[in-house]
């Protein structure tokens, strides 16, 4: 319903002209001038300006916003300050209007995916005059103005929402369909039959397969499997004893078997990891983290004060119930218990809680342990590694390591790609081979469903980012 100035490809997932047409970029990389169509239009025939763009940034800035996603505007010049309540006037972030249709943004530095960001939903553009009218609650009154390319026309809990065309849309002549269904389905059973009774024409979100029945579904031609960003992992919350030594978090992460999980859980054929940033990322390659190697995981347990697992504190494992009905994590959760009881010596209890209740409670650190995974917001190492300094929103670990934090503001000022991928890397290996606040477990596998005999419009691309606007049902000859 929203869109920014770039918005994303369907193909390769890369940033195009959005809400701006073109823009220019100084000779040092940091300033953007961006010059917006001049047939732009809210839904409701409001004209779209560079104030809209200014005033939608700097609302996903303000502290009353409480966005957990501000940082990723922290690259605009006083952005961070102005988050962080050091300054006051919003006047002062990097992003001005100088005409109506045009908007100058001022970087700190050079930044390699600065117009990927453009594409993310923090930096959409939203209605001013809906927000200041009506408040938290301005998505709710009709008529809403809508920047994107679809409207919101009902919203039905537990039954669908549906989309119909922004006809005034500036790409409404491309967008492909007039209406569109989301059903919130829950179980994969009901998904699947569904989709065999002809009552949806797509789902793409592979925990809507019946795990017992992956194998023998990859097989179909109308399941597509791919490759995307995203990573599953575990948290250390680093600001409890014994988590706070490394050297038990050490241990713990040499002393799970990855490819038992992925080969007895997931079964999706995901490629198991010690890194962080998954293959696949554009411009980067990950370091070695930490392997499978019980003998040194005991050493080091035992040189933390724990021989064999004894005085070791009982500890829980949070997780939540996966939102498709699967027993994904708790399956996890349970081979990590094992895992670790059998070449540890050490006792966890599991703690599952609703998914709501789990993302409060991981983000206020109140675990030991916690299942976690991360998708690619863009292409570019950053996105995994950005979230892991002091401070982040997203990094909810209670880390912090002054090292790791110059690494990644150098690197993000850095143009040189190969200087700016080795300088990630450093960073990286503090992360998953020196310091481990975290247990990189496996790389995840998108599997979408649909037939392309019927459907069209739809890649499968590294970001597993798939606009309405492109998506069509083929019409079949009668």
């Amino acid at each position: 319903m929203f869109e920014g100035l770039t918005r994303l490809e369907p193909i390769k997932a890369h940033a195009v002209p959005g809400l701006a047409e073109k823009w220019e970029v100084s000779p040092d990389g940091r300033i953007y001038t961006f010059h917006l169509r001049t047939n732009l239009v809210w839904s409701t025939g409001e004209p779209i300006t560079a104030d809209d763009v200014v005033y939608s940034w700097r609302r996903a800035l303000d502290p009353k916003t409480a966005s957990n996603y501000a940082g990723q505007l922290y690259y605009i010049k006083n952005a961070e300050d102005f988050n962080t309540g050091k300054i006051k006037d919003p006047t002062l972030v990097g992003v001005k209007a100088l005409d109506k249709l045009t908007v100058q943004v001022e970087l700190h530095s050079p930044t390699a995916f600065f117009l990927d960001l453009c594409a993310f939903p923090t930096l959409y553009v939203v209605p001013k005059q809906a927000i200041e009218k009506y408040g938290d609650h301005w998505l709710t009154h009709k008529p809403l103005p809508v920047s994107g390319a679809y409207e919101l026309d009902s919203w039905r809990l537990n039954d669908k929402i549906r989309l119909v065309k922004n006809t005034n849309y500036w790409d409404a002549t491309n967008t492909q369909s007039a209406i569109i269904d989301l059903l919130p389905i829950e179980t994969p059973s009901t998904a699947l039959n569904l989709y065999e009774r002809g009552q949806v024409d797509l789902v793409w979100d592979k925990g809507l397969i019946p795990a017992e029945l992956l194998d023998v579904l990859l097989k179909r031609p109308d399941f597509h499997a791919f490759s995307y960003l995203g990573t599953y992992f575990v948290r250390f919350n680093t600001t409890r004893k014994p988590f706070d030594d490394p050297r038990v978090r050490q241990a713990l992460a040499l002393a799970v078997d990855k490819e038992r999980i992925v080969k007895k859980i997931t079964k999706g054929g995901e490629p198991i990891t010690s890194a962080l940033v998954p293959i696949g990322t554009q411009n980067y390659t990950s370091p070695e983290g930490l392997g499978y190697d019980v003998e040194r995981a005991r050493k080091l347990l035992a040189d933390a004060g724990y021989p064999g697992g004894k005085g070791f504190p009982h500890f829980e494992y949070l997780f939540n119930a996966a939102a498709s009905g699967d027993k994904i994590h708790e399956n996890i959760a349970i081979e990590l218990q094992q895992m670790w009881r059998d070449a540890l010596g050490i006792n966890m209890s599991l703690r599952q809680v609703e998914t709501q209740v789990f993302w409060g409670t991981q983000q206020r650190m109140d675990y030991d342990l916690s299942r976690s995974s991360w998708i690619g917001d863009y292409n570019d190492a950053n996105t995994f590694l950005g979230m892991f300094v002091t401070g982040d929103g997203n990094n909810e670990t209670g880390w912090s390591n002054p090292r790791y934090d110059e690494l990644i503001h150098t690197a993000n000022e850095t143009v040189d790609i190969q200087k700016r991928a080795n300088l990630f890397q450093q960073a990286e290996t503090l992360l998953v081979h020196d310091d481990v606040p975290i247990i990189p477990l496996y790389i995840y596998v998108g599997v979408n469903y649909f037939d392309t005999n019927k459907v069209a419009g739809i890649w499968q691309n590294v970001l597993d980012d798939h606009p309405l606007r492109t998506i069509r049902k083929i019409k079949t000859q009668p």
